[in-house]
């Protein structure tokens, strides 16, 4: 499956952002998805992630609360609507995909990538 992630931009603290991530070349419903970020010279950390159904979701503590991920299975897109943004969600945002019942918070679990997205909160 290939993955286009988009809706990166700048956005002032407290705003809001949504990110898409278009999906083809597969079943979409049969594979968790997940967004992560990279900062500059930082790992490249979870963020958040959705069941292939939908059914369930998982975030990081760090966007608890102010991060929403959702999925439309019929347009082959998962999304990630940030609210209340802060500087520190500075990053290029990636989605990932594999093929599987569950969600996983693991970088390794994954193995299809997005080109990634960069998001610039300003102070």
């Amino acid at each position: 499956v290939q993955l286009q992630a988009s809706g990166g931009g700048l956005v002032q603290a407290g705003g809001s952002l949504r990110l898409s991530c278009a999906a083809s070349g597969g079943t979409f419903s049969r594979y968790a998805t997940g967004w992560f970020r990279q900062a500059p010279g930082k790992e490249r950390d979870f963020v958040a992630a959705i069941s292939g159904s939908g059914g369930r979701t998982v975030y990081a503590d760090s966007v608890k609360g102010r991060f929403s991920i959702s999925r439309d299975n019929a347009k082959n897109t998962v999304y990630l609507q940030m609210n209340s943004v802060k500087p520190e969600d500075t990053a290029v945002y990636y989605c990932a995909a594999y093929s599987g019942p569950n969600i996983s918070q693991y970088r390794g679990t994954y193995d299809y990538w997005g080109q990634g997205t960069l998001v610039t909160v300003s102070s």
